[in-house]
């Protein structure tokens, strides 16, 4: 009886203890990613298995999510990411009850002598109504639509938020489940879900629904893992690979939109064989090349890429081309693929994926269509903010256009300085290295030591000039005799390579901080073609 009592004590102080912690957390909501907690610093996800029903009318889910891990140590308490608006009913951790509780968006599951260092299965039985997306794809949640026949559509964004929204999961971009994820999701007969990974079964149920199994054998961010929702018809192909393996192409298309979907296969096969040149054989060789048609702008769901278009095109080179496909295509690549180890890094994942946009062009309708897209990225810099600021914050905290743009323009001036000869095989390797890819996440000082490496010189101060300040190369021109100027940078961050038009071409030069004088009888032009985000003064 003692010996009870003394446990009864220490559960009580236990669970007086975690709700003090909880109440000192940061409980904003729904922020992905940020300081990743001790708690969960000493958990790896290996597997999540989903099953939930959907009820559309109510705009509901309710089943269990199953969480295997494996702790590094001893722990009196597991944490799991979950939105408040999910209410946990049941946990069980190796298949026997456990404690639990609820606070602001998390779930804290508590033993008293503690869970022992090893694997983990947790299995948390919850429902209710998710987030309802306010601006799908940047602000997430669920999105209850209709088709134009009045079918359901239901579609899941959550990058910004991260899967929490409707699953329980640890949040953080730098641990992916290594084993994979299973969906069951069970929806009205005559729908069709669309998810990630290969269709393992659809199975009827009793009550006129129906449950579509969805396997990934693959590591996969807890943002991708989603499904959605619509009456949907399947069309598909084979692709056959770089490397010569044949892997399904599979459009999940509105059964109303099915005209245009051999159209968007056709893209699709133009823009693999483009990415794949650059970097590297497609990822998921042994799953799908997915797409799924939503209401919304696409999003890089792996192996499920979305599709919101609208099958609008611009042309290039006489070729229908669609930012929305390539650009989410790409993140194939950059972002499922290679994956920045947290946020602070985004750049890598969204600004390659943007600088692939500009490769497109370059393959299909040559290198001044190449730069007249770095232009463009170029003038839509806003420079407010570093596009790194430090490491492991949220989503929020570090999404700004800069990741895109110019995380893009950054690359082209590395292209630049390094050259075609370094630069290309280079970015390949970052694509294809196992140690940057799968498994394995990023950081940008990751991309900074591999192309240093490959080029034979330190890059660092040239990537924090322009990656963590928000400075502009300042170059400073001024006439100091009679067809004579002096050029100087006062912030230079290292030589670099330089392009001078005078009255007799192209003068190429290394920039460094001491100043150095042409000849031109003409006023010098720096940089004619851009390569940098720049302030050229004229003294």
């Amino acid at each position: 009886m003692g010996n009870n009592r003394l446990i009864i004590l220490f559960s009580a102080l236990l669970f007086f203890f975690v709700q003090l912690t909880a109440q000192d957390r940061n409980t904003s909501y729904l922020a992905s990613g940020g300081k990743m907690d001790p708690l969960q610093a000493i958990m790896d996800i290996r597997h999540y298995t989903i099953a939930l029903d959907v009820d559309i009318a109510q705009q509901s889910i309710n089943g269990y999510a199953i969480a295997d891990i494996i702790l590094s140590q001893q722990t009196d308490t597991i944490l799991f990411n979950l939105a408040h608006l999910m209410v946990v009913k049941k946990i069980t951790v190796n298949k026997k009850s456990g404690n639990y509780f609820q606070q602001g968006d998390f779930v804290f599951i508590t033993k008293p002598h503690g869970f022992a260092a090893g694997r983990q299965s947790i299995k948390i039985e919850y429902g209710g109504k998710p987030p309802v997306a306010a601006h799908p794809p940047w602000e997430g949640g669920f999105s209850w639509k209709k088709d134009s026949h009045g079918n359901p559509w239901v579609v899941i964004n959550c990058q910004s938020e991260g899967g929490d929204v409707y699953f329980p999961c640890k949040d953080y971009p730098g641990d992916e489940p290594n084993e994979g994820v299973d969906l069951f999701i069970t929806v009205p007969r005559g729908l069709t879900v669309a998810g990630p990974g290969l269709l393992q079964s659809v199975k009827n149920q009793n009550n006129n629904k129906v449950t579509f199994h969805w396997k990934t054998n693959y590591t996969i961010s807890n943002y991708c893992v989603v499904f959605n929702i619509a009456k949907y018809k399947l069309v598909s192909r084979d692709y056959t690979s770089l490397s010569g393996n044949k892997v399904p192409m599979q459009f999940y298309v509105l059964e109303e939109d099915t005209a245009y979907a051999q159209h968007v296969l056709d893209i699709r096969e133009r823009d693999t064989k483009i990415l794949e040149k650059y970097f590297g054989e497609y990822p998921w060789i042994k799953e799908k090349i997915g797409i799924a048609e939503v209401p919304n702008p696409g999003m890089e769901h792996q192996t499920m890429v979305t599709y919101g278009d609208k099958f609008r095109y611009k042309k290039v080179a006489g070729q229908d081309y669609s930012d929305n496909l390539f650009h989410e295509f790409s993140h194939e690549w950059w972002a499922n693929k290679v994956t920045n180890k947290d946020w602070a890094h985004m750049w890598i994942q969204e600004g390659i994926a943007t600088y692939a946009e500009a490769l497109f062009f370059r393959e299909t309708a040559g290198e001044s269509a190449y730069d007249s897209m770095e232009l463009v990225w170029k003038m839509r810099i806003q420079n407010k903010k570093p596009v790194v600021q430090g490491d492991e914050v949220t989503e929020a905290d570090t999404y700004t256009g800069d990741v895109y743009h110019k995380g893009a323009f950054f690359m082209h001036t590395l292209r630049y300085v390094l050259g075609d000869s370094i630069f290309f095989p280079a970015l390949k390797e970052l694509a294809t290295d196992q140690k940057y890819t799968y498994d394995n996440f990023v950081t940008t000082g990751d991309v900074q030591q591999l192309f240093s490496k490959r080029f034979g010189k330190d890059l660092k101060p040239l990537f924090d000039f322009y990656l963590r300040t928000i400075n502009r190369l300042e170059i400073n021109v001024q006439q100091t005799a009679f067809n004579e100027y002096t050029i100087q940078s006062a912030n230079c961050p290292m030589l670099l390579p330089l392009e001078i038009i005078t009255d007799q071409g192209v003068k190429k030069v290394m920039l460094g901080n001491e100043s150095f004088k042409i000849k031109s009888k003409t006023l010098p032009v720096i940089d004619a073609k851009g390569y940098y985000l720049k302030k050229i003064s004229i003294l």
